[in-house]
């Protein structure tokens, strides 16, 4: 008789829990009954864009300022059950860094007066970057808790301006060859680049994301777009290696 008693208690606690449980999904849940949703999101987007992993040339960084950016996010959301749901959205951002590196040997073409070179540079390199455009992301959306949720998939980004110039100096260029003639380049003078016209207007990546509900209506978020596609076309060669996209936003998103 003890051990019947002890289940149906246990059973009952239980069923207690589950509903308890179930009570919190549904208070922290979305207000329409059908499970659609929607986020407007505003944050302050940090990063940068870098090769990965770093290659051999780049030696040092010896200088990093993320160029904190802007984004405005709108993204609507369809739950298929208590947990499990498809996010997309629009995201509107502003953002860039600024960054030096020690490099060697390092392939570039820069202007120094109205002469172009070309070749292996080995000296300080110094470049800013900056992007604006708009993300369409397609998530899969999972609440970790009642209030607490991951979203993860896909996006696409279309870029409307952006730019990749920086200069070097301290160093010297070895033109067309790692043992070509050497060309000094100096802090007093330096040599520049622009390479803005070769940058890809279409990018792809994968969204990585956090949403706390702080209280109903209001949500903290944390979130990385970690890009798939290099910044600048297939054909350009100035560069040797692919330069990614990575940048993280942090804000506030009021949940309707």
């Amino acid at each position: 008789m003890k051990y019947i008693i002890c289940m149906v208690l246990a059973c009952v606690f239980s069923v207690s829990v589950s509903a308890q449980d179930t009570d919190k999904y549904a208070q922290w849940g979305p207000r329409c009954e059908k499970g659609y949703g929607y986020l407007v999101r505003a944050g302050y987007i940090l990063g940068g864009t870098s090769p990965l992993p770093l290659p051999k040339e780049v030696r040092s960084i010896n200088l990093f300022r993320p160029d904190g950016g802007f984004g405005f996010y709108v993204d609507g959301y369809k739950m298929f059950s208590r947990r499990w749901g498809l996010m997309a959205g629009a995201h509107f951002f502003l953002e860039g860094m600024h960054t030096g590196a020690n490099v060697k040997n390092y392939h570039m073409g820069i202007a120094q007066g109205e002469d172009y070179l070309e070749g292996y540079f080995t000296g300080t390199d110094v470049t800013e970057t900056f992007m604006a455009g708009f993300t369409i992301p397609v998530m899969a959306t999972f609440r970790l808790s009642p209030r607490w949720n991951m979203n993860l998939g896909p996006y696409v980004s279309f870029i409307l301006g952006a730019d990749f110039k920086g200069s070097v100096y301290d160093g010297y260029l070895r033109e067309g060859t790692p043992t070509g003639p050497k060309v000094e380049i100096v802090s007093d003078n330096p040599a520049t680049y622009d390479f803005a016209g070769d940058m890809r207007s279409v990018l792809y990546g994968v969204e990585l994301g956090f949403d706390y509900k702080i209280r109903r209506g209001l949500t903290a978020f944390a979130s990385v777009d970690w890009g798939m596609t290099g910044v600048f076309h297939n054909d350009f060669k100035t560069v040797d290696f692919p330069m990614y996209p990575l940048y993280a936003t942090f804000g506030i998103a009021c949940h309707y």
